[in-house]
């Protein structure tokens, strides 16, 4: 059974000057879950998350947390990492830190312990002292998802995380929000590195150009775009063509080696592709070619392309 949406945008409306950002955007957006909000530049992600955020307003349309109409009240319940940093450079890291979770209504005492434990999980409890201006871009990114999460929000919004993190402090971070899910949080992640997408996004939603072109649970998306292509690599010459079936690509390689991306007609299995192909040659791999996120990412932005 699905979860109960956290947050939903109902026809969503935004423009600046002569602009517009949103046009009729919805979206539904399930507690405890990673939530992927894609699109190209200037598709309107941001001004989406600046409403979510409260930055900024709707022209029409409402945003709803937890079925009430979003008011200041929600914006404890929100942190928000902005893909511009904005950290105080001549101000010391555990400093920044107390002052930013008071500022979100946590008492010294705990604002104290959840700093420590932070530091402590990110490794920068040496830096606690050091000014942010003496931090590099990672560390720096570090302490401003610290901050962001001090007050355990119960919903996190991050745009481009992992922007300046290396692969190791990108993995850190990956495990940081799987581990926030699974305690549950909900988590709306920005993005243009669709591998992240791939590892980490329960549902996504495509926003191009103000609309809404695309949105549900990944699992699903990908289904959807399923073209019934199938890998094959072995050895052996195939020597009649199934009506059945389609070879879209065929390679020749050493020793009597091939491969081959072969498509499926209707009504044909995967199976009987196999059968046919168990009686001709020697079958060392046969997958199934389900398109990535950043597939269809790039057909269906194509698709809503002006011509």
């Amino acid at each position: 059974m699905p979860s109960a949406p956290i947050l939903e945008a109902l026809d969503v409306h935004k423009s600046y000057a002569n602009h517009l950002a949103l046009n009729g955007v919805s979206l539904s957006i399930p507690e405890q879950s990673i939530f992927g909000l894609l699109g190209p530049n200037g598709a309107g992600k941001t001004s989406l998350i600046r409403i979510i955020t409260q930055i900024t307003a709707a022209d029409a349309g409402e945003i709803r947390f937890r079925g009430q109409r979003l008011s200041p009240e929600h914006s404890a319940k929100i942190g928000y990492l902005p893909e511009e940093r904005g950290l105080y450079k001549k101000m010391k890291v555990g400093e920044q830190l107390l002052y930013l979770a008071r500022l979100r209504g946590l008492s010294r005492a705990d604002a104290v312990l959840r700093v420590r434990h932070w530091l402590g999980r990110f490794e920068l409890k040496e830096w606690a002292n050091k000014n942010v201006e003496d931090l590099s871009k990672g560390m720096q990114q570090k302490v401003q998802f610290i901050a962001t999460v001090l007050h355990e929000p119960e919903l996190i919004i991050l745009d481009e995380p992992f922007s300046g993190f290396d692969p190791i402090n990108a993995n850190l971070l990956k495990e940081e929000i799987l581990e926030l899910r699974r305690q549950g949080t909900t988590v709306i992640f920005s993005t243009h590195r669709m591998e992240s997408v791939e590892e980490l996004c329960d549902s996504i939603a495509l926003i191009n150009r103000a609309h809404k072109v695309l949105d549900g649970p990944v699992r699903d998306i990908r289904n959807q775009f399923r073209t019934d292509t199938y890998e094959v690599e072995g050895k052996g010459q195939i020597m009649v063509l199934h009506p059945d079936f389609e070879v879209v690509e065929h390679q020749e390689r050493e020793n009597g080696h091939f491969y081959n991306r072969i498509k499926l007609h209707t009504g044909t299995t995967p199976n009987d592709l196999l059968r046919f192909l168990i009686g001709q040659v020697e079958v060392h791999a046969f997958r199934e070619l389900i398109p990535s996120i950043n597939d269809i990412f790039l057909r269906r932005v194509g698709e809503t392309m002006p011509e």
